[in-house]
C-alpha cells in the first residue's frame, strides 16, 4: 500500500483554503462596492418596498435651495402629511414631485430625504413616543433668483434654460416650459398625461432633443481644426448659398456675407460656408468628434436624461453630411448636453460631472455628506478649447450676439436658429455661451421653440440670466 505524500497534501489544503480566502476578500469588495455605490440606487428604486418602511417612520426632509430657500417641504396636520412647493411649476421639472412616482431631485435623493441623522438620543425618543424623525434636507445648488429669471426668460415660449459655472459643474438653474403645479399634481396626473401636444411634464433641459441648427458649428468648427492645420487661411465668397453635388445650402433668411474668413464664417453665422466646409470634411473622423463631445453617449447626471445623437457615417450621402456640418439634418441635442460641451470650452477643454445636490444636512444644519466638484472627461485639448473660444467671443464682438457687448461682463457664445418640422421658415432660437466677471463665470444655454432667430430671442433671454447672476454675485 502507497503512504500518502503529506507534503501534496498540505499543499491542496493551502491551494483550497487560498480559493476561499480569494472567494471571500472578492465578495467583501463586492459588498463594499455596493454599500458605496449601488445601495442607494436599488433603495431609490421605485418598487423597493424599503420606501414605504422608511416613510412610516421619517417625515420627509426639505429641499433647499444654495441661497438659502425651501423649495420643497412636508407639512404635517390632522394625522396627515402634505408635500408643499412654495415656488410652484418654477422648479418643477428639476426639484420634481411626489406623490404619482417621483421626479427630479425628489427621485434622486429620495432615500436621503427618508433618513434620519438626527441624534440617537433623539431618534430613541421619537420612537418610544411613536413619533417619527425628521428627515435630512437636501441643500441643492440652485439659485432662487437666478432660476426665477431663466423661467420668466422663457415667457410664452416652450423651450429650457440651463446655467451652469463652468468651473466646477454645479447647476444654478435649469427651467423648463411649460411646467406644472407639483402641488396638484395628483389631482392634475391625467389631465397633464394627456396634453401630449405641450408635454408640461417633460424637462426639456435635459429630456428634450432638438436640432442643434447653428450653435453645431462648434462642433464643425472643431473639426475642421482637426483635419486643417492651415484652418485660420480658409477663405469662402458668400453669395447667399452654396451648391455642392446637387444640394443647395442657403444662408439665414438669404443672407448674403461676401468675401469671409473662417472666424467671420463662425460670427456671422454662415452656413453656406460651413457647408461648404462640411463638404470637405471625413465622415468617420467627424462621428470620431462628436464622440468625444459626448453625442450618442451617456451623460454623468443623475435626472433623467435622453442622449444626444449623431447619425452622421462613412456611409451617408452628400446631403446628410452638408445639412449636419450646419446642424440641421439627423443631429439632435439636449439643453444639458449643449452646455457641458460650453463649459468644456470654458475651462480649457476639460467637462466636469454636473451636478444639482450640493451637500445633505441633517433638520439641525449639521452636514451629513458633501458633493465635491470633480472631471468627468476632457472633450478636447486646451489649444483647441482656446481657438473655439477665440470665435465664441468674436460672434459677441462683432456677429450675432453683439446683444451681449457693453456689459459689466465680458461674454462668449454661439447663436442658432434650428430648422424644424415641415413648414419652410420656423426655427427654434438657440443661445449657448458663457461670461465673466471678476473671479465668478456662468455658462448659460438657452433653446425657445419656434421663436425664430436665436439672436432676436435666445441672446436676449440668455442677457437676463447673466444679468441676474452677475448682478448678485459679480461685483
Amino acid at each position: 500500500m502507497t503512504k500518502p505524500d503529506n507534503g501534496s497534501y498540505k499543499n491542496q489544503i493551502h491551494v483550497v483554503m487560498s480559493l476561499f480566502t480569494l472567494l471571500f476578500l472578492v465578495m467583501m469588495g463586492y459588498f463594499a462596492y455596493y454599500v458605496q455605490f449601488s445601495s442607494i440606487d436599488d433603495i431609490n428604486n421605485t418598487y423597493n418596498p424599503r420606501q414605504e418602511t422608511l416613510a412610516q417612520k421619517v417625515v420627509r426632509g426639505k429641499i433647499i435651495s444654495a441661497d438659502g430657500q425651501t423649495l420643497a417641504y412636508t407639512q404635517e396636520g390632522n394625522g396627515t402629511e402634505e408635500r408643499i412647493y412654495p415656488y410652484g411649476s418654477i422648479f418643477a421639472h428639476v426639484v420634481g414631485y411626489t406623490g404619482k412616482g417621483k421626479s427630479g431631485i425628489e427621485q434622486i435623493a429620495n432615500i436621503s430625504l427618508l433618513t434620519s441623522n438626527a441624534s440617537l438620543n433623539e431618534k430613541l425618543s421619537s420612537e418610544m413616543a411613536e413619533k417619527k424623525n425628521i428627515g435630512d434636507n437636501i441643500i441643492t445648488t440652485l439659485d432662487t433668483d437666478v432660476q426665477k429669471t431663466a423661467y420668466d426668460a422663457l415667457g410664452l415660449y416652450k423651450g429650457a434654460v440651463v446655467a451652469m459655472d463652468p468651473d466646477t459643474g454645479r447647476i444654478i438653474a435649469m427651467a423648463s416650459n411649460p411646467g406644472f403645479d407639483p402641488n396638484t399634481i395628483a389631482k392634475d396626473w391625467d389631465e397633464l398625461n394627456t396634453m401630449t401636444a405641450t408635454s408640461p411634464l417633460l424637462n426639456r433641459a435635459t429630456q428634450g432633443l432638438y436640432p442643434p441648427g447653428s450653435t453645431f458649428k462648434i462642433v464643425t468648427l472643431l473639426e475642421y481644426l482637426r483635419e486643417n492645420a492651415d484652418c485660420e487661411d480658409y477663405a469662402f465668397n458668400c453669395k447667399g448659398s452654396f451648391t455642392y453635388d446637387g444640394v443647395t445650402i442657403r444662408c439665414y433668411h438669404g443672407s448674403v456675407h461676401g468675401q469671409i474668413d473662417l472666424k467671420t464664417s463662425f460670427a456671422k453665422s454662415c452656413n453656406s460656408s460651413f457647408a461648404n466646409i462640411g463638404s470637405s470634411l471625413n465622415n468617420t473622423s467627424f462621428r470620431k468628434t462628436a464622440g468625444d463631445l459626448l453625442f450618442n453617449e451617456e451623460l454623468p447626471i443623475k435626472l433623467n436624461y435622453r442622449q444626444s445623437v449623431f447619425e452622421l457615417t462613412g456611409k451617408s450621402d452628400t446631403e446628410e453630411k452638408l445639412h449636419t456640418a450646419i446642424g440641421q439634418g439627423k443631429t439632435v441635442i439636449s439643453p444639458l448636453h449643449m452646455a457641458m460641451i460650453t463649459a468644456a470650452i470654458a475651462d480649457g477643454g476639460m467637462s466636469k460631472k454636473p451636478y444639482v445636490i450640493d451637500r445633505i444636512e441633517n433638520y439641525t444644519g449639521e452636514t451629513v455628506k458633501k458633493y465635491e466638484p470633480s472631471n468627468y472627461k476632457r472633450l478636447m485639448s486646451d489649444k483647441e478649447a482656446n481657438f473655439i473660444d477665440g470665435y465664441m467671443k468674436e460672434v459677441v464682438q462683432s456677429g450675432t450676439g453683439t446683444k451681449l457687448l457693453n456689459q459689466p461682463y465680458e461674454a462668449a457664445g454661439k447663436t442658432g436658429s434650428a430648422e424644424f418640422g415641415s413648414t419652410k421658415g420656423e426655427s427654434h432660437a438657440w443661445f449657448t455661451g458663457y461670461a465673466a466677471q471678476n473671479d465668478r463665470r456662468l455658462v448659460v444655454t438657452v433653446i425657445i421653440e419656434g421663436a425664430g432667430s436665436g439672436s432676436d430671442y435666445a441672446v436676449p433671454a440668455a442677457k437676463r440670466v447673466f444679468d441676474t447672476y452677475f448682478g448678485k454675485y459679480g461685483t
